[in-house]
């Protein structure tokens, strides 16, 4: 190795090294697994869209194992609601679309199937505004359809958080 490629390992290793120590002083590191309260969750319809989801996410994200039988599960994860939505916001002069709102709302619970709850019922409610041209509907579909995925997926996320910060059921003392 020549003198002036050692030179140049040298300056990079120099100007690295403070950097990668403000790294990992920051407190920064790998999102890892997140920690759940049960080791094993049903959820009923899980293939297709949000439950299929959130199958995938809880087996990749968490140490709990999905299960295909609620009797052989610690918790149940039940929807009680998915709707999306379209609401007109403005209009333009001559009456047509200039922007609309997309909502986005689930309904869950999760609880162990003899009462308990490990989440009680919640509702989480994503939106997004979207503006509107009558010269690019197919974009503007497409865009939609973007919107609403990408509204799963922070949908997905947002339940994700709930699952890790939810606590055993205690039972009830009597």
């Amino acid at each position: 190795m020549s003198k002036e490629s050692r030179s140049i390992l040298s300056r990079r290793k120099f100007v690295l090294t403070p950097f990668l120590l403000a790294l990992t002083a920051c407190g920064f590191h790998l999102r890892g697994t997140a920690a759940v309260p049960f080791d094993s969750v049903y959820i009923p319809g899980a293939t297709g869209g949000m439950a299929l989801d959130l199958k995938r996410n809880i087996q990749a994200g968490t140490k709990a194992r999905v299960v295909e039988d609620p009797k052989a599960a610690d918790a149940v994860l039940q929807f009680t609601e998915e709707t999306r939505q379209k609401e007109i916001l403005s209009l333009t002069g001559t009456g047509r679309v200039r922007e609309f709102q997309l909502r986005y709302r689930v309904g869950f619970r999760v609880h162990d199937g003899k009462g308990h709850d490990y989440v009680p019922q919640s509702t989480l409610e994503l939106t997004r505004d979207v503006s509107y041209s009558d010269a690019d509907i197919l974009a503007k579909e497409t865009e939609e359809q973007l919107l609403f995925r990408d509204m799963q997926s922070d949908m997905v996320q947002q339940i994700m958080r709930r699952l890790a910060a939810a606590k055993r059921p205690q039972p009830r003392v009597e």
